[in-house]
């Protein structure tokens, strides 16, 4: 199976010289520098298939196995001894905190002088509840506290750089602002300027089958209060975008409609936040795609009623026309349910080509008759906005259609300019430099 697999890369990589764009695919054809650009008009109608249930079987990484990087990219393995990793943050004196959000801790990792293996790990906290999202406030070398998402949450713990565990009890910010289940990872971040502070809140349910056939009324009533196309109910505060001061006063909705924001980087000359986004199940292998965007004030991007634009959901068919021309297209959209987690905007010197685009972790599908994303990828950006393609730069955790020895969850770019690659399969952490 594993030679399979490499013979089937090696083809991908060939296949690529020769290929402009592929707007649809799956893990067959993915290899190191192959471009994808998906579109509104790729899309097909709801149903066109059935919705499939295929959960990946994880296995051991075969011994003779490597994650495949472009060419001169090396990739080496960075510790083996995490337990479920998921979001990765470098502080401004280069300790790597990393998420193991079921274990409910966040630990540390310091590396050595190379920077190609850690020296030490320790523990920053636990007995916290699904932690994810990871900020350091304020910005600069010299930050006093880090903010830690948990899910129902925010925390923050007082920070000094080098800190390898907690030096105090943190204090909580926002609990129980919103409902408990559903998707359940929460980013935080900041302006540049460091007067906001931003968090991310995904929806409840899949696309809001609760919702259906709330009457009007209710509907305009609640929206005077909370904005066009706000969610209620169980939904209220979540798929948003929330903006507070860092003290966690002044709610303000940003933006709605955004299924599952599951990260949020923001992009260092201009500001501007980008949500990496998973989209809803259910509605067939293709559709809808996931994305990454922009977000901007006020914007409204779609969920529940409508996705990518005014394709409505049919589960909410004829509910909300006149929301239908106020919905916001996604900057750059990614193969149905590849489960995007993680971003992050490269600005290391390491890998110049690099610089400026967003890394993504496509954590892999499971919702989609052919297994798609576990893979990392490079949203591209031109002039500093993104061109609507993304780049396959990491592949080969994926075995076959049923079994993966991988599942990219996190990224993160180190002081040298080496990128962070995280996945929860194996508990695997690499580190990719240039040769």
């Amino acid at each position: 199976m594993v030679a399979i697999a490499r013979v089937i890369g090696a083809l991908g990589v060939f296949a690529c010289l020769t290929c402009a764009y592929a707007a649809r695919g799956d893990w067959h054809e993915d290899a190191p520098g192959k471009l994808h650009r998906i579109t509104t008009s790729d899309m097909p109608k709801p149903h066109a298939t059935h919705s499939a249930f295929n959960q990946p079987r994880v296995v051991p990484r075969p011994a003779d196995l490597m994650p495949q990087a472009p060419r001169g990219v090396a990739v080496s393995l960075f510790t083996d001894k995490l337990e479920g990793p998921r979001l990765i943050r470098v502080a401004p004196n280069g300790d790597i905190f990393v998420a193991e959000s079921e274990a409910g801790r966040i630990r540390v990792l310091r590396a050595g002088g190379d920077g190609s293996k850690p020296t030490e790990i320790s523990t920053f906290a636990e007995g916290l509840d699904q932690p994810f999202g990871i900020a350091f406030y304020p910005s600069g070398p010299v930050p006093q506290f880090v903010y830690i998402a948990n899910t129902n949450a925010v925390l923050r713990f007082p920070y000094r750089s080098g800190d390898l565990k907690a030096r105090a009890k943190p204090e909580t910010l926002l609990h129980d602002m919103w409902s408990n289940g559903g998707h359940w990872t929460r980013d935080v971040a900041f302006s540049p300027d460091g007067k906001r502070m931003f968090v991310s809140v995904g929806s409840g349910s899949n696309a809001a089958e609760g919702m259906a056939g709330k009457s009007p009324k209710a509907i305009a009533d609640f929206e005077v209060t909370h904005g066009k196309g706000a969610a209620w109910d169980d939904e209220e505060n979540r798929a948003n975008v929330l903006q507070f001061d860092p003290q966690a006063r002044g709610l303000r909705i940003l933006a709605t409609g955004i299924r599952n924001c599951v990260t949020m980087p923001i992009q260092p000359a201009t500001g501007t936040i980008y949500c990496v986004t998973n989209e809803r199940d259910g509605l067939g292998d293709d559709l809808p795609p996931d994305y990454v965007t922009s977000v901007h004030s006020g914007a409204f991007y779609g969920w529940p009623w409508y996705y990518i634009g005014d394709h409505q959901d049919p589960r909410h068919a004829q509910e909300r026309p006149d929301l239908a021309e106020k919905v916001t297209v996604p900057d750059v959209l990614i193969q149905a349910h590849s489960a995007p987690l993680q971003g992050v905007f490269y600005e290391g010197g390491m890998f110049p080509a690099w610089r400026g685009s967003i890394i993504v972790a496509l954590h892999g599908s499971w919702n989609r008759a052919t297994r798609t994303g576990g893979k990392i990828v490079r949203v591209v950006f031109a002039d500093g906005k993104p061109t609507g393609a993304y780049e396959d730069i990491l592949t080969g955790f994926v075995l076959s259609n049923t079994e993966v020895w991988g599942r990219p969850v996190g990224v993160a770019v180190d002081h040298e300019g080496a990128l962070l690659v995280g996945e929860d399969g194996n508990n695997t952490l690499w580190r990719l430099t240039r040769k």
